[in-house]
């Protein structure tokens, strides 16, 4: 029987994945101070021993005030660093062989919220509480009962594009095996290339090409702070949903993709929404998919297709189909960090396991 697509290997770079499944980065909200904590540790350690392809951090902030909550993990100082160091050992300590990855991210208008599940209130952390002023590229509202942001000169701009470039040079010196730059969901770079939420009159505003030019000017910078065998990929919004609105399009998000691959992106990881509200989206399995087999035939870059894709049968059908090269799990895999195991027995596959769990799961597909 032929090995399912969802498990067959594909290389980035010098990094081969032994499987195209992708642990989504999702948010936990537990750092002190940007520190990782000991939930990071078992949080972690648990979903690298279900073999995944791909182990993606949760959105790091290369800023303190790029932080979505004050809870949230960052890689600005050498202390989150050598939090983040424990952390990775304790990993491969257990799951030597497990690929993994970070995204390096900036709220923007989107920082100094409350945690989700552990606040008194939900909305903007006042400075009184242990908060900061959100920053942008305009000075538009940051939702909510927050604040107008502040906007970003173009000082402040060439700051925020350098912190990228060091967070990066401390992923590196972790030994992590692939960088992600996060300009989706309607923070800091992703609002920088919407029109709902650019304002801007000056070169990074404006045009498509005006308002892609900082995310890329973060991108060559982080790029030029790793090696040239080190994958750096990018997650964006395939859309805001408004396009009737002026918001952006599948079509600019191809444009995007094309830029980022001529300056040595390896992978696009397409999400969609967060820059307007109000909009109706019809949640269902695969409904994000066309956005993914749209920019990987409009650019043939590698493509990471997310949302409801937990049907194992699903998404081999995505990849069988060409719409996206790899597959990216979030919810589905905090409830089931094994899921890559129960993946593989549906589709009839004999999947390598960490040894101390190699008992358990049957050797044979």
């Amino acid at each position: 029987m032929p090995t399912p697509r969802l498990f067959e290997p594909i290389s980035l770079r010098s990094l081969t994945l032994p499987n195209r499944i992708v642990v989504a980065p999702m948010c936990q909200y537990e750092a002190v101070e940007g520190d990782a904590t000991a939930w990071h540790h078992v949080h972690l350690g648990s979903l690298a021993c279900g073999s995944p392809g791909l182990l993606l951090l949760e959105a790091t902030a290369v800023e303190a005030r790029g932080r979505i909550t004050p809870g949230c993990l960052g890689l600005w100082n050498d202390a989150n660093e050598a939090a983040l160091a424990r952390v990775l050992e304790s990993i491969r300590a257990v799951a030597p062989d497990a690929p993994i990855g970070i995204q390096l991210a900036h709220a923007g208008i989107k920082a100094s919220r409350h945690r989700p599940f552990k606040a008194p209130r939900r909305g903007y952390v006042t400075p009184e509480e242990g908060g900061w002023a959100p920053v942008g590229l305009s000075a538009i509202p940051s939702g909510g009962d927050g604040p107008v942001a502040v906007e970003l000169d173009e000082r402040g701009l060439a700051e925020v594009r350098d912190a990228f470039a060091e967070a990066a040079g401390r992923a590196v010196r972790l030994g992590l095996d692939l960088i992600e730059l996060h300009s989706a969901h309607g923070y800091l770079l992703s609002s920088a290339l919407s029109g709902l939420t650019n304002r801007r009159t000056d070169r990074y505003g404006g045009s498509l090409e005006n308002r892609m030019r900082f995310p890329l000017e973060v991108f060559e910078a982080m790029r030029a702070a790793m090696p040239d065998s080190m994958p750096l990929g990018v997650r964006f919004s395939g859309t805001d949903w408004a396009d009737d609105r002026g918001g952006w399009t599948i079509e600019d998000s191809v444009a995007y993709a094309a830029a980022l691959e001529d300056r040595g992106c390896d992978y696009a990881h397409l999400s969609s929404g967060g820059n307007a509200s109000g909009v109706s989206i019809d949640v269902h399995p695969g409904f994000q998919v066309p956005l993914a087999a749209a920019v990987k035939r409009g650019t043939g870059i590698v493509t990471i297709a997310v949302g409801e894709l937990q049907d194992p049968h699903l998404a081999e059908k995505v990849l069988a189909d060409g719409d996206a090269d790899l597959i990216a799990i979030g919810k589905g895999m905090l409830r089931d960090p094994r899921w890559p195991w129960h993946a593989a027995q549906t589709l009839g596959h004999a999947l390598e396991v960490v040894p101390n769990y190699r008992w358990c799961v049957p050797v044979d597909a």
